[in-house]
């Protein structure tokens, strides 16, 4: 039997869950098979809503590439470096810093896949990568000062940070092309290599 007042209730909670399950299916849907060949009508079925609530909450479809750019990309890398710092070992701390991003296996695809696959072409999105990037080259230049054993010229540091991220990123580049096309992942030993090739160079320029 109906009730009264069902239906309303049944608008009022769609309403209000009707953005956040836009979002979770644009972000399914655009790791899965990329953002230009992902339709809007896709979207608004894959979050089971009207496609007129997608554009009422999505004026365009870049608009919600934005809104997964601004709203689950974390604002702040890592809270606390202290937890990945091996006093003395600056590899191993780069490592423990590497593990405690996760980068390559987090649970957001934002991170894990749509950011690199769409930053050549959309702006909202190099903004946010040249963001992480900025924050990961100071919270990496912050581990290796407070791991290296001894003191380190302030250029050495960001100059061994750079070099830390940029391998970072290359290897999370490498986590797309091998979910797409079966290019081998780098292990944990290269990983560790890299992070003491890091390691040596602040010892060899400091």
């Amino acid at each position: 039997m109906h009730r009264p007042g069902a239906g309303r209730r049944r608008t009022r909670r769609l309403d209000g869950d009707a953005r956040q399950l836009i979002l979770n299916a644009a972000e399914k849907l655009f790791a899965a098979q990329g953002f230009d060949a992902t339709p809007t009508a896709a979207i608004a079925a894959g979050a089971d809503v009207p496609k007129g609530l997608v554009f009422y909450y999505f004026p365009t479809k870049d608009a919600i590439l934005s809104a997964l750019m601004a709203e689950r990309v974390p604002a702040d890398p890592i809270d606390d470096i202290e937890s990945v710092v091996a006093p003395g070992d600056p590899a191993k701390s780069l490592v423990n810093l590497d593990a405690a991003l996760n980068l390559r296996d987090n649970h957001s695809s934002v991170l894990r896949v749509i950011m690199w696959r769409e930053a050549d072409t959309h702006p909202d999105v190099r903004k946010q990568l040249r963001r992480m990037r900025d924050q990961l080259l100071d919270v990496t230049a912050r581990v290796l000062q407070a791991s290296a054993p001894g003191p380190v010229q302030p250029g050495t540091l960001r100059a061994c940070a750079a070099a830390w991220v940029s391998a970072m990123f290359a290897i999370a580049s490498t986590d797309r092309l091998h979910a797409l096309d079966g290019v081998p992942m780098p292990t944990g030993d290269e990983i560790f290599n890299v992070a003491q090739v890091v390691a040596a160079g602040m010892t060899h320029l400091g």
